[in-house]
């Protein structure tokens, strides 16, 4: 829409125009309730012909503050309704009614206007000529009959009575059947009927001409006519010529803007055909059409464009002919720039146009309320400029109506426009809190009129943010906000200010974007036996919102009335399928802003008809999705959503989204996202500164289906970009330049118009600016004037119109790298002048300025010299640097042999290294503890390989230092460890006694074992533990694997002696205890010692009783084949155990000789592991 205001004035008006502008608005309201001068709401057409058996009714209606009074004129002079009492005027109207009962409806023929008038103006009417219809009687004439020979032309004349408005002819026989018309026979334009030849059979008597004249709906039927068509002397074939119109030229005048109707009809034997061109153009595309068998072109709403030369072409196969129509064009006035209503106050300025046009140029004049204004009252305030009326510094009370009028011959234009001189402040017309709602991607109308003086500035608010006129919202003249394509995003509170210098007015106005209804899948072709039942379901989805309706329709209409037919909530079943069911059905889904709708076909077949291909069907690939629409509308992405195609009897599996980036690489399509084939939508993230048009296909186990037609196109806004360059490189090409390569973005990587690359440079480690430069459309710069051998930084980012790239990318540049060579020969092996050998490399990178040299022959002689060099190759070599390297160094080995002494040996060095002049051995001894001795030297001749070390202690390690030695000095240091073999005999004597200890010891420790085993007094884990203990104390030997063998050794004895001893005393063998029990035979047990610190024992001079625990018969008796003789029955209560090293924990004690109750409590044995304690 063009929101742009333009207008073209002379001389010294056009600074006042700009000023005034802003005034000029489209169908200002004005509130009813403020003073205002009338305006004509509605009036009877200009031409106004009327019927004469009713009532004449003359329109005039008209509003203002004070509501108008109306008075009439009739040609010019004031009609007095009062005066006539046929006339009547409807109350608080202008609309007058004359009754013409008993009066003839020509007296009240003539020109009528209405003038409606208030205290602030007179508003006029259009002159509204009153013409009464006629339908007048044919003229009585007597019809001859008319004699022709076969193969003439011949015109029959219908010439009807002129009626207003004219009739509408037709042609008719006797029997009111149409006449047949075509190409050889047809009725012109003026109704005469027209025959290029007459045949035999057009001999007949009732040729009938009719006219009807519609407004008093009649017939009027001319007398018949009868062709009499003779044979005796038929008319031979001949070329074409032309009837109707004459000749080979004629003229045509139409006015513009009405249909225009060009015939030609041709006479020829045979009939000719009839064709239609333009001379120098074309036929006006899309507004012209063939008629009366193509002897009629017609063309409708015509312009100036259609004015010209047409040509009909009449030709048959003996020939052509043609006749050229020229078309004028003519014009009645049309506006250009009507008259508009003007709201000023006080000391305001403000204009009224009036500009017209027509063909004739017509003729524009003013007048104000009725009255032309140069005989109007002066005014000082207004003045005429370039037929436009300029209004300044008005007054309260300056208020009224003007009128333009342009006429030419072919008719008038009749403009009213007001001037209301009024302080008001501003008001919001449209009614508060309304809620306007919409359906995804449809445009959205937000209005808000207004009205106030000076005429307020509307101001428009989302959410408290200001809405700006551009692409996403248009705000129009009247102050309406259009959002183009609404999306949810634009739901939401809406607030519109008006504002004039007389105060504020807001009005807030709420917008619910909603989702639309889709049926969610394609009905489906439908091939159903008869007498079975066919379903076709119709789900839908909608915005929640909304309450979707659901009409099925049969061949697009109403279901038949039968019960058969069942409606649920989303699916029609038809029960017991007939014939007469085949058809197309349609589902429609209505809510209150929308609508889908779906078909499909239902075929039957009889029961005797089995098709299982056409029932079942082979799997195929699905059809196409179709209904693509986007929704959610964001700033980087979108949701596309879709309707699923057929799946051809196998279940879509995916969909997959591609999309085309028209705006960089047109008809491209690129796969985007995949989907479940369950979902018809999908969320799509964007780049900035793309096209996007998208498609989706969708895959079953046969194939991809045929894409989806494109949605429309989805535009995302630019923005800067989001990567730089890669790939950067540099190379120098030569000593003092540098060649910057990079990898060009893609267009999709843009992000914006006017992409460019700011490439950026400077010498790394230096303190200076960067150079920088801007490029376009290339990926090399060469920078020349660098530095030799110099590192540089360099950096390429990424620019557009919307700003840089975040990062640039950045790389670095070292020139060269050094090359050193250099020639080296042992000066020992040269006899006579040395000949250098073969050059030998070192590559050190470009930023090294020092190196070591490897490899390097002792005591010979090197030549070196450097050079550098890059990807272009090598450098100049540098001077030549001659080296010595020093003498020296050896490499040696040596070994150790007898028992006090060692003989060490070595190899002499590999190299020399200059003149051998003999070694120097040094040793030192190292103890137990790795402590070093006292260190001695010996000094070796230098053709002594080997040396015996004699008075060395046994059994002890000594540590060697051996060095090789010239003239320069001494080499390398090599260092050995040797140890001297141990003494045999005092190693075997040490086994010897320590066997003997341990043998004896052991023998002395089964003593103990067998008498604790007999007497029981002390736990054979005490023993154990000490002895272990004592062992242990052996730290120099208890390493050593013979000794840890022998442990082993000795642990296995005691283990054995253990499990013999309680072997046996478990088989019943007699203790003292077990005596005892036989000899009493109602024992009593001692209390044990516990005040002495001594194990408790039995008293052989006291009464033995029997053991708690033990199981006594009930006649006092025990018997020896009872007993156990345990020593497990010998625990205090309860059953005896072993603790966690195998030992015996059960206990002895004293059974109580009273019960607990008379005070006396039980003695226990200390426990064994107290007693270990005591021991140790």
């Amino acid at each position: 829409m063009d929101r742009k205001r333009s207008c073209t004035l002379c001389g010294g008006a056009v600074m006042l125009l700009l000023l005034l502008l802003g005034h000029m608005i489209n169908a200002l309201e004005v509130p009813l309730d403020l003073p205002q001068p009338p305006t004509i709401t509605h009036q009877s057409p200009k031409d106004y012909i009327i019927d004469p058996r009713e009532n004449i009714i003359i329109h005039c209606e008209a509003k203002g503050k004070p509501h108008p009074s109306f008075t009439w004129t009739r040609n010019g002079i004031h009609f007095d309704v009062e005066k006539d009492s046929k006339v009547i005027m409807k109350p608080n109207s202008g609309t007058m009614v004359i009754d013409i009962s008993g009066e003839k409806a020509e007296a009240y023929e003539g020109v009528y206007q209405c003038i409606a008038r208030n205290e602030h103006g007179s508003a006029l009417s259009n002159n509204i000529v009153i013409r009464q219809s006629r339908s007048p009687l044919w003229s009585k004439e007597k019809s001859e009959p008319i004699t022709v020979q076969r193969g003439m032309s011949l015109v029959l004349q219908c010439r009807p009575p002129a009626g207003l408005p004219p009739p509408i002819i037709f042609w008719m026989d006797n029997n009111f059947q149409r006449l047949p018309q075509n190409s050889r026979v047809s009725q012109a334009l003026n109704g005469d009927l027209y025959f290029s030849n007459v045949l035999m059979d057009d001999n007949r008597n009732d040729y009938i001409c009719y006219a009807r004249f519609p407004h008093t709906q009649t017939i009027q039927q001319k007398q018949p006519i009868t062709v009499n068509v003779l044979d005796n002397s038929p008319s031979g074939e001949r070329a074409p010529t032309f009837m109707q119109p004459p000749g080979m030229h004629s003229t045509s005048m139409v006015l513009k803007g009405d249909t225009l109707q060009l015939e030609c009809i041709a006479d020829g034997l045979p009939t000719p055909d009839i064709s239609w061109s333009k001379v120098n153009g074309d036929l006006p595309s899309g507004r012209f059409s063939f008629h009366s068998f193509q002897k009629t072109l017609k063309i409708t709403e015509v312009t100036e464009a259609d004015g010209g030369d047409y040509r009909c072409l009449a030709k048959n196969r003996l020939g052509s002919n043609h006749h050229n129509i020229t078309v004028v064009v003519r014009a009645a006035p049309f506006w250009i720039s009507a008259p508009q209503n003007l709201i000023l106050a006080p000391k305001e300025s403000g204009m009224l146009t009036c500009r017209a046009d027509g063909n004739p140029k017509p003729k524009v004049t003013w007048s104000v309320n009725g009255i032309p204004i140069e005989n109007s009252h002066k005014d000082p305030s207004r003045k005429i400029e370039n037929g436009n009326i300029i209004l300044s510094d008005v007054q309260t009370g300056s208020s009224a109506v003007y009128q333009c009028n342009a006429s030419n011959e072919y008719g008038y234009l009749l403009g009213n426009a007001f001037v209301s001189v009024l302080a008001e402040p501003p008001r919001v017309l449209t009614p508060p809190n309304h809620v306007y709602s919409v359906i995804t991607n449809s445009r959205a109308l937000l209005d808000c009129a207004s009205f106030g003086s000076p005429l307020p500035k509307i101001t428009w608010f989302k959410d408290g943010q200001s809405v700006v006129d551009g692409d996403l919202y248009i705000i129009h003249k009247n102050n309406t906000l259009e959002i183009n394509v609404a999306q949810p995003v634009n739901s939401g509170k809406y607030t519109c200010i008006a504002s004039n210098s007389l105060g504020n007015k807001e009005n807030h106005i709420y917008l619910e974007v909603k989702e639309p209804t889709r049926i969610l899948r394609q009905l489906g072709y439908k091939v159903i036996q008869r007498n079975s039942m066919a379903v076709f379901e119709c789900k839908v989805k909608h915005d929640p919102t909304l309450f979707p309706s659901m009409i099925w329709l049969k061949d697009n209409m109403e279901l038949p009335d039968d019960s058969r037919f069942e409606v649920g909530s989303d699916s029609l079943t038809i029960h017991d399928v007939r014939e007469d069911d085949e058809g197309n059905y349609t589902c429609i889904r209505n809510t209150t802003l929308d609508q889908d709708s779906a078909s499909a076909m239902l075929t039957v077949f009889p029961n005797s008809f089995v098709s299982t291909n056409t029932v079942s069907g082979f799997p195929e690939q699905p059809d196409p999705p179709t209904d693509l629409e986007l929704t959610d509308q964001r700033e980087h992405s979108v949701q596309l959503t879709w309707t699923p195609g057929d799946e051809n009897n196998s279940p879509i599996q995916l969909f997959l989204i591609q999309y085309e980036d028209s705006l960089h690489e047109p008809g491209v399509w690129v796969n985007m996202t995949e989907v479940s084939g369950t979902r018809t939508t999908a969320h799509l993230e964007l780049s900035p500164y793309v096209y996007y048009f998208f498609r989706v296909l969708a895959l079953n186990e046969v194939g991809l289906s045929e894409p989806s037609s494109p949605s429309r196109q989805y535009r995302t806004n630019p923005a800067q970009p989001e990567v730089s360059p890669s790939d950067v490189e540099v190379i120098g090409t030569s000593p003092d330049s540098m060649t910057i390569t990079w990898r060009e973005l893609t267009g999709l990587e843009s992000n914006g118009p006017g992409l460019q690359y700011k490439v950026s440079w400077r010498q790394k480690d230096v303190d200076q600016q960067w150079t920088s430069l801007t490029l376009a459309n290339v990926s090399l710069y060469v920078v020349t004037g660098t530095p030799t051998f110099m590192p540089y930084e360099v950096t390429v980012q990424a620019v557009n119109d919307y700003g840089p790239a975040a990062e640039s990318t950045q790389t670095y540049l070292y020139y060269s790298t050094l090359l050193a060579v250099w020639d080296a020969v042992p000066l020992s092996t040269v006899q006579g002048h040395p000949e250098p050998e073969k050059p030998q490399e070192l590559i050190f990178h470009g930023n090294e300025m020092e190196g070591l040299l490897f490899g390097l022959h002792p005591y010979s002689q090197y030549t070196l010299y450097i050079r550098a060099f890059n990807g272009k190759g090598d450098g100049p070599t540098s001077s030549n640097q001659i080296f010595e390297t020093p003498e020296g160094g050896i490499v040696c080995t040596f070994q150790n042999l007898n028992l006090d002494s060692l003989v060490v040996k070595w190899a002499p060095p590999v190299e020399y290294n200059g003149h051998l002049t003999g070694y120097l051995l040094k040793y030192q001894p190292i103890n137990t503890t790795d402590e070093l001795g006292p260190l001695k030297e010996l000094l070796l001749a230098a053709n002594e390989t080997s040396i015996t070390l004699d008075n060395l202690k046994h059994s002890t390690r000594y540590k060697f230092y051996l060095n090789a030695k010239t003239i320069k000095g001494s080499g390398p240091t090599v260092t050995e460890e040797g140890i001297t073999i141990m003494d045999e005999g005092f190693c075997y004597l040490d086994v010897q006694l320590m066997l003997i200890s341990t043998l004896l010891f052991m023998a002395v420790f089964c003593v103990c074992l067998f008498y604790i085993c007999e007497k029981r007094k002390v736990r054979v884990s005490s023993f154990f533990l000490l002895f272990a203990a004592m062992t242990s104390k052996q730290v120099d030997i208890a390493t050593q694997g013979w000794f840890i063998g022998l442990m082993c050794a000795i642990a296995l004895l005691i283990l054995v002696l253990l499990i013999v001893c309680f072997i046996k005393r478990n088989k019943g063998g007699k203790y003292p205890v077990k005596e005892k029990e036989d000899a009493h035979q109602d024992p009593e047990i001692q209390p044990m010692k516990e005040d002495d610190g001594t194990f408790g024992e039995y008293s052989d001079t006291e009464d033995h009783k029997p053991l708690k625990g033990s199981r006594t018969p009930s006649n006092g008796t025990v018997k020896k084949d009872d007993s156990d003789d345990s020593l497990v029955d010998y625990g205090e209560g309860g059953d005896g155990q072993f603790n966690e090293d195998g030992s015996f924990i059960g206990q002895y004690s004293g059974k109580k000789e009273k019960d607990t109750a008379e005070g006396n409590e039980s003695s226990e044995a200390p426990s064994p592991v107290n007693a270990m304690n005591s021991f140790v």
